[in-house]
């Protein structure tokens, strides 16, 4: 068992958004997203996603739909969509990704 302090895993750069990598397995890798207002993740397609807001509220769009995302929220991304996110405010998100 690997237990990660999501909490102490936290980063933050005004300049540049930069995922924290906690575990990567054959067919899993999950990202720590922490991002500041403004900060962008382009639209890109991947494997099956599972993004979890711990805190702040984004603006999320899978293949051209944009919604609302707020600390709470799950979003399922499936396999080979176009995702991206904005952060409206100070951002943290957990995502699982799946080949």
């Amino acid at each position: 068992m690997q237990l990660v302090d999501t909490v102490a895993a936290r980063s933050f750069s005004p300049e540049r958004f930069q995922p924290k990598i906690l575990a990567v397995k054959p067919d899993l890798k999950i990202p720590l997203i922490c991002m500041e207002a403004g900060q962008k993740i382009p639209a890109h397609p991947g494997g099956t996603g599972f993004f979890h807001v711990i805190e702040g509220r984004a603006l999320f769009t899978v293949n051209g739909e944009t919604r609302t995302v707020e600390a709470g929220s799950v979003a399922v991304v499936p396999k080979g969509a176009e995702r991206g996110l904005e952060a409206e405010g100070r951002l943290v998100v957990i995502a699982f990704h799946m080949e």
